[in-house]
């Protein structure tokens, strides 16, 4: 936790770490308190060997405001942490204040796409224990835009917007691995358990930041979204992959602060 303000909470995605939010968890601090966490069975978190759900997740968010004693915050999530941040406004409406969706869906939709995802996420972590480098650029191909990822490539040292590097991503992404089984428990959250009707009666003011060329998912889904959220803004951030809140961190921020802020 950091900085002073209204509480803003970050949530990441499948198989991360709140390492994740490197680019977002300072320049947000600055004008907020700003709360990030592992989700169960990820970083620092516990381990429980049982199939999660997204019901789960979302009930560990208003766990850990019960516990730090935080009555009512925004709340961000990325990715499969926009899922749960979706079942969380759902279910918890009186605990939330503004809702931000980050490349997201409202999960996989058929058990193909499950196990498809867990199958390459299994993957990707063997190769992460062998070769931490080689299964960041791995990723990158999807996370993102290719003239941007030129410029990763030509030097990996670089602090990009004065945040992170290639060296800060690939250091991250080796913390509190998960094991096999965390990956396999996670997956289950990724299951479809939320409808563009149930999206109908999420009455918090909702921003959606899609990404141009997210392979992961899709801006055409977070456009149906939007149609169906009653009081939701949309911006979909030009030439940028499903990482967007790294390779665009300075736009990003600037949407997030200014959303929270009016």
């Amino acid at each position: 936790m950091q900085g002073q303000g209204h509480p803003v909470i970050l949530v990441h995605g499948f198989g991360g770490n709140k390492e994740g939010w490197i680019a977002q968890y300072g320049p947000l601090s600055e004008k907020f308190q700003v709360v990030r966490f592992d989700n169960r069975n990820g970083g620092g978190s516990d381990r429980p060997n049982e199939p999660l759900t997204v019901e789960i997740l979302a009930d560990d968010v208003r766990g850990l405001m019960d516990y730090i004693k935080i009555k009512k915050a925004h709340i961000i999530g990325w990715s499969l942490g926009g899922i749960i941040v979706q079942r969380f406004a759902l279910k918890y409406p009186s605990r939330l204040n503004k809702l931000i969706l980050i490349n997201t869906v409202m999960g996989a939709p058929n058990e193909q796409g499950v196990e498809l995802l867990k199958k390459n996420m299994i993957e990707e972590l063997e190769l992460r224990k062998k070769d931490p480098e080689e299964d960041f650029w791995r990723g990158a191909r999807l996370g993102f835009y290719i003239k941007f990822r030129k410029e990763m490539k030509a030097n990996p040292k670089k602090k990009f917007y004065g945040l992170w590097s290639v060296e800060d991503l690939t250091k991250n992404s080796i913390k509190d691995l998960p094991t096999t089984q965390d990956i396999i428990n996670q997956s289950y959250a990724l299951f479809k358990t939320i409808t563009l009707n149930d999206l109908s009666k999420i009455k918090n003011p909702t921003l959606l930041l899609a990404a141009s060329h997210d392979r992961l998912t899709s801006s055409n889904t977070m456009v149906e979204m939007h149609k169906v959220i009653p009081n939701s803004t949309l911006e979909t951030i030009d030439k940028a992959g499903h990482s967007s809140p790294h390779s665009k961190a300075p736009e990003i921020n600037k949407i997030i602060i200014d959303f929270l802020k009016n």
